[in-house]
């Protein structure tokens, strides 16, 4: 694809956006990668402006953009927000009616209905048949796979998703391994360097693709952590923190349902202290977390108690407050959820409750019972193929534990996904394609192994016949599609050497899980302030080092090094005169010094504009004058300085005002 302007596509595609706030130079340069055609991974913080990215690169590559996202509301809220904008969007999701979805769909894959973006979730790409096929009817006009939320994709990390592995397979099924394929644009807000190389295995995405906003740390997130030698204690001081942050947006994470001290349990406390809260969990219906969501951002409560499914995506700009009251499992998981805070750049604050018996709850619960023992596996496998090998109809979605193992029998050769598809054809009438008539004349039952067995052909034949009469208007729908994965058995009983390997495989991935506890326990710990837990949180993501100083947030967005370069900036800022901080300046080939603020004059000359703030301190002083003799040999007369101190605010006025800046 040729290249394009990003700055004049944004405000092209989005002219009120575009009115409010420029595009980061992180944002552009991905976006730039994306309609290279070149498979890319973004990395930036929670709240930075991830959803536009792939705005403008899906638009910029025009045709269709197929986005794969986690979460119901994630999908309806970045769903809502382009229609506002104009856009055409197809939304699939188990909150919309059945029905609907196969109407809407009819239309999809007969080309009668042109969406520019088609958000689904990857358990829907990965069992509803009828999707896949109105997709690949539709294939060649996919130019772009967006992979929101990516880290769900790595099976080291916290919020493992199992069929996000199995995107590739949808891939390969649709796309085949062509020239044609979509590029891929995997996005997320916090992956460490091991889950970085799993994702960039499963979706191809060389290393030079990879970009990592520098400016991970969220550090207008007050971090607080405080640690009690038994429960009561630590719920005394929560209730404090509810009493000190009283009317204030507060989130409580919990991640128990139910019990004692559960969401349930806090929310009807809460309650009962006068206070307007909620409980959030996943056993609520789509339609409770929406309604939920809306009464927090539009301020009828205070307080919503949640677990883990109050996560990704869920945008509302003035939480104030997040308390975790059980701790968290893993680093990622702490900076994914205090991200729900201060999306609007504001300030707020995060507090991290815990005692020992918090740790040994998440390690020994949480943890050690996310994952399956031989019992579990053995009798999953059981009720599945009832100790016989051969074709299966399986409801993925009504038993809970079929979904917590089946990514084990599939990476171990145990299953196979043969298609997806119904369990029996009763859903069809009025026939008017000869093939399928014969297929479904085939047995009385209308099961579909039956009517495999009876014909010879394969399943996944028998249903794309099934779809292609949907699409053509040869069959009517008495009712909605019973969506199952049509499985092979390929073995009735686990053999010991595969046992082995798969309990090798679990313990592996138990232990990695430990490890994220312990580090994420060190870190509490050790804890002396605010500053120093993002800067070592931003060492593990990998934040470089001359970035993990630049804490504090400018008017303008960029991040700088003290208090007193906020003042200027701001000021500079608000004053419209054009800057950048710490843009490297070079001064012989491969040599070069950093400003704190390069400053372009009215008259379109420029100047690098020095604070020296720590003057005095032996190691700055010797810095500074090797520095300064730089600038007066090789930028004679374009230095401007200010010192620190009270009138720095004058100082800079001063300054503007000699430069020929009109106040």
């Amino acid at each position: 694809m040729p290249t394009i302007d990003v700055d004049a596509f944004f405000s092209s595609a989005f002219p009120q956006l575009a009115c409010e706030f420029s595009l980061k130079e992180f944002q552009k340069n991905v976006v730039e990668n994306v309609i290279a055609e070149k498979n890319t991974l973004g990395i930036m913080p929670t709240g930075g402006g991830k959803s536009l990215i792939y705005w403008l690169s899906g638009l910029a590559h025009g045709g269709i953009t197929l986005v794969v996202s986690p979460l119901i509301a994630l999908i309806d809220e970045q769903a809502g927000k382009l229609r506002e904008h104009g856009y055409e969007i197809l939304t699939i999701h188990g909150g919309i009616n059945a029905n609907k979805q196969i109407e809407v769909l009819k239309k999809f894959g007969q080309k009668s209905y042109n969406p520019q973006f088609v958000f689904v979730s990857p358990e829907r790409i990965s069992t509803d048949g009828f999707f896949e096929y109105c997709i690949s009817q539709r294939k060649n006009e996919i130019k772009l796979l967006v992979i929101d939320e990516v880290h769900c994709v790595s099976q080291w990390g916290y919020s493992f998703r199992p069929f996000y592995k199995r995107i590739p397979v949808f891939m390969q099924e649709v796309f085949g391994s062509g020239l044609r394929r979509p590029t891929i644009l995997a996005l997320t807000a916090t992956l460490n360097p091991k889950e970085i190389a799993d994702v960039c295995s499963e979706f191809d995405i060389a290393a030079a693709d990879v970009f990592r906003d520098n400016l991970l740390i969220r550090s207008e997130v007050s971090l607080i952590v405080y640690s009690f030698a038994n429960e009561n204690e630590k719920e005394a001081k929560f209730w404090d923190l509810l009493s000190i942050h009283q009317g204030e947006k507060i989130l409580v994470y919990v991640y128990r349902k139910y019990h004692t001290r559960g969401v349930e349990d806090l929310a009807s406390a809460a309650k009962d202290k006068g206070i307007k809260a909620l409980a959030f969990h996943g056993d609520m219906s789509a339609a409770e977390r929406q309604q939920i969501i809306k009464a927090f951002r539009d301020d009828e409560l205070d307080v919503v108690f949640a677990t883990n499914a109050f996560g990704m995506g869920i945008d509302i700009p003035d939480i104030r407050v997040v308390i975790h009251f059980m701790m968290p499992e893993s680093v990622e998981q702490y900076y994914q959820e205090i991200g729900r805070a201060a999306r609007d750049k504001g300030a707020a604050n995060a507090y991290v409750l815990y005692t020992q018996k918090n740790i040994q709850v998440k390690r020994n619960f949480f943890i050690d019972r996310s994952f399956p023992d031989m019992d579990d596996l053995t009798g999953c496998l059981t009720k599945i193929g009832g100790n016989q090998i051969g074709l299966k109809t399986l409801q993925y979605y009504e038993d809970d534990e079929i979904q917590q193992n089946i990514a084990y029998f599939l990476d171990f050769g145990l299953l196979e996904i043969k298609c997806k598809g119904s369990s029996n054809l009763k859903m069809l009438s009025d026939i008017k394609n000869v093939e399928l008539q014969k297929v479904f004349d085939a047995t009385k039952t209308k099961s579909l192994i039956s009517i495999v067995k009876q014909t010879g052909k394969s399943a996944k034949e028998i249903m794309d016949l099934v779809y292609s009469a949907i699409l053509n208007d040869e069959v009517k729908l008495l009712k909605g599609f019973d969506k199952c994965l049509i499985v092979n058995v390929c073995q009735a009983a686990i053999l010991e050497s595969v046992q082995v390997a798969m309990m090798n495989f679990i313990e592996e991935r138990r232990k990695y899980k430990h490890d994220l506890l312990d580090y994420f326990c060190y870190l509490l710990d050790y804890y002396e302030s605010s500053l120093q837990l993002h800067q070592e949180i931003g060492r593990y993501f990998g934040v470089p080092k001359h970035m993990l100083e630049r804490l504090y947030l400018t008017t303008k967005g960029d991040r700088v090094r003290s208090k007193s370069e906020v003042i200027i900036a701001n000021i500079l800022h608000s004053c419209g005169v054009p800057y950048e901080y710490e843009q490297k300046l070079y001064y012989e080939p491969g040599r070069c010094i950093e400003p704190d603020f390069t400053v372009k004059l009215p008259d379109g000359t420029t100047v690098y504009w020095e604070h020296l703030g720590m003057l005095g301190v032996e190691s700055y002083d010797e810095h500074w004058k090797k520095k300064k003799a730089i600038y007066l040999e090789k930028f004679p007369d374009q230095l401007v300085v200010t010192y620190e101190g009270t009138a720095i605010s004058e100082s800079v006025k001063r300054n503007l005002k000699k430069l020929g800046f009109s106040l």
